[in-house]
């Protein structure tokens, strides 16, 4: 297995699963789990969609850039990113060299279904799924290039996926 204290990154769209699977991983790991968009709720003490309404995309991906830079620096952990921190090339680097980098890929109806009565500011759009689809177009390489492996959240079976991920993390453990 890959050194107890080397940080595990978990990347990829919104509804990919990176939450539920990093609590589950996080919990069979014995580590500390951390949710870098409910931090950065905890800190702010406004939800995302109000940093969005008032500062803006731009501002909220200024905010999640310094968090992601404090959050990356603690060993043992396994970190849920937003779905959107890849677009940042710093925050790539970044990610890619403190810590593994798991991209969880989901497909774009299971991504839908999962997303689609949430109050998510990137989704307050006339064709939600026309957004969806637009990002991963803009994401989807992103994602692939950082991440050190690459696991499918389609199916439902999350405890499934957590046992893929540690066996993909030992396989690629120095």
């Amino acid at each position: 297995m890959h050194r107890q204290d080397t940080p595990i990154f978990l990347i990829g769209p919104m509804g990919a699963g990176k939450s539920t699977i990093g609590r589950r991983l996080a919990r069979r790991l014995e580590r500390e789990f951390i949710d870098c968009d409910d931090e950065l709720e905890a800190r702010t003490g406004v939800d995302i969609p109000r940093i969005f309404d008032v500062e803006g995309e731009s501002g909220f991906r200024e905010r999640e850039a310094k968090l992601l830079t404090e959050l990356s620096q603690r060993p043992g952990t396994v970190l849920a990113t937003g779905g959107g921190a890849v677009v940042s090339e710093s925050n790539r680097r970044l990610l890619g060299s403190r810590g593994q980098v798991v991209y969880l890929r989901v497909s774009l109806d299971t991504q839908f279904a999962r997303v689609r009565d949430s109050d998510r500011p990137l989704l307050r759009t006339d064709d939600p799924k026309g957004r969806l689809r637009s990002l991963m177009d803009e994401r989807a390489a992103l994602y692939e290039a950082t991440a050190d492996l690459t696991v499918d959240t389609d199916d439902d079976a999350m405890d499934a996926v957590v046992d893929e991920i540690l066996r993909k993390l030992e396989e690629i453990a120095p």
